[in-house]
């Protein structure tokens, strides 16, 4: 039985989204001015389909479980550990050093940061192989979207890209570079992908299987 949800407005949605989380929870993207009424209609139509969904979710998520009081780092384990005193995050080796008690905030702040340090290296040497330019980097926390390009060149990322593999993130910088080219995802887009990418199937798959559980 499909329980409780999530709403949340947007002024660029033009219609109705439902998606599930890692943690199985439902949210229900609403245009602006829909009443809210339509979020329970829609739970309820696609009710098969988020039971469904969340069953798959579990799977991912158990297909790549990790130890408790870990996190995930472009293809690394980093152990968490607590100190007293700390309000920063901060990475020694192998070992995160979090604040007391819940730390989750602390952590994205410190992912946010890694993420641009991480991703911009990798959009220069992408743009410098492809004869192209980008005009900013914006890192930001979307729950559906891991990147854009704007017609003027501006990239946006998303800093749970970095709990994926190195090479998923590898790949969502040369689509989103690729995008300085050619906007839409014609034909010609994906030959340039694939001339570029040749196992962006592969990692493209991979992000849409267990892209709903890359959470803290």
């Amino acid at each position: 039985m499909t329980s409780s949800y999530r709403i949340r407005r947007s002024d660029r949605a033009r219609r109705i989204r439902v998606s599930v989380d890692g943690d199985g929870e439902i949210e229900v993207v609403l245009p602006r001015r829909s009443p809210e009424r339509h979020a329970a209609e829609a739970v309820a139509q696609l009710a098969p389909w988020i039971e469904r969904r969340r069953r798959a979710v579990a799977r991912a998520a158990a297909e790549i479980a990790r130890p408790p009081g870990t996190v995930p780092y472009l293809g690394e384990i980093l152990t968490l550990q607590p100190e007293p005193g700390r309000t920063r995050v901060h990475r020694r080796g192998a070992v995160l050093l979090v604040p007391p008690g819940e730390p989750r905030e602390a952590l994205e702040r410190w992912y946010r940061r890694q993420a641009k340090a991480e991703i911009a290296p990798r959009l220069d040497a992408a743009t410098a192989r492809a004869g192209t330019r980008y005009t900013g980097l914006t890192i930001r926390g979307q729950r559906t979207r891991w990147a854009s390009c704007s017609s003027k060149g501006a990239m946006s990322f998303n800093w749970r890209l970095l709990l994926a593999p190195p090479e998923v993130l590898d790949y969502v910088v040369e689509h989103e570079v690729c995008h300085l080219e050619v906007m839409d995802h014609s034909p010609r887009f994906w030959r340039l992908l694939q001339a570029r990418v040749p196992e962006w199937r592969a990692r493209s798959a991979w992000l849409k299987r267990y892209g709903s559980t890359l959470v803290l």
